[in-house]
């Protein structure tokens, strides 16, 4: 009953709301807590689709909230405080996979077969065999593609806010989710 109310009480306030708490006296840290509580499960499963790995994603979100720690008092409220927390999870989640990969000197298709093992050796992953198809053709994808293809199938987001957090035209993020369709539909296809 508790855990029902908790929740209850963390959809009554609004994003501008927990913005304004941050930034008032004795109220940052409650504040803090309720934006991580109302976002993490949702940045969690959008950089773990990116990153694969469920202790590399835990480490990535970490990181993400202590960005965000450092800049929400510079937040001015231009975007909308979702777009911006995603910003900063696909942004970490991009570039922790650049080190990864520069750190292991792999070209980018073994990195690919790296990605994939470690799909199929993934206790937290619960998938059938159709599921794992599917994130294994997602893990082939392009960088951009794999990313617009996540955000518009798995998040339901608008290509609005998703321009909004990728820096790029709505033109080219429909451009970019028709690629992706394509080429897990061919992979899908494949025996």
């Amino acid at each position: 009953m508790s855990n029902k109310k908790s929740r209850i009480s963390l959809e009554t306030f609004s994003d501008k709301e927990l913005i304004a708490q941050f930034s008032e006296q004795g109220k940052k840290e409650i504040a803090f807590t309720r934006i991580m509580r109302k976002y993490q499960e949702k940045l969690y499963w959008h950089v773990r689709r990116i990153v694969v790995s469920h202790e590399d994603a835990d480490d990535v979100i970490q990181n993400t909230f202590m960005k965000v720690w450092n800049n929400l008092e510079a937040f001015r409220g231009n975007a909308q405080l979702f777009t911006w927390l995603f910003r900063i999870a696909t942004n970490e989640a991009l570039s922790f996979l650049k080190q990864r990969k520069r750190n292991t000197f792999m070209p980018w298709k073994d990195y690919e077969n790296y990605l994939e093992e470690n799909l199929e050796s993934n206790v937290f992953f619960s998938g059938d065999a159709i599921r794992k198809k599917l994130q294994k053709a997602l893990i082939r994808l392009p960088e951009k593609q794999r990313l617009v293809f996540n955000m518009k199938y798995f998040e339901e987001m608008k290509y609005e806010d998703m321009a909004e957090i990728l820096g790029t035209s709505v033109g080219a993020l429909k451009a970019s989710y028709h690629h992706a369709v394509k080429k897990i539909e061919y992979y899908l296809s494949e025996d």
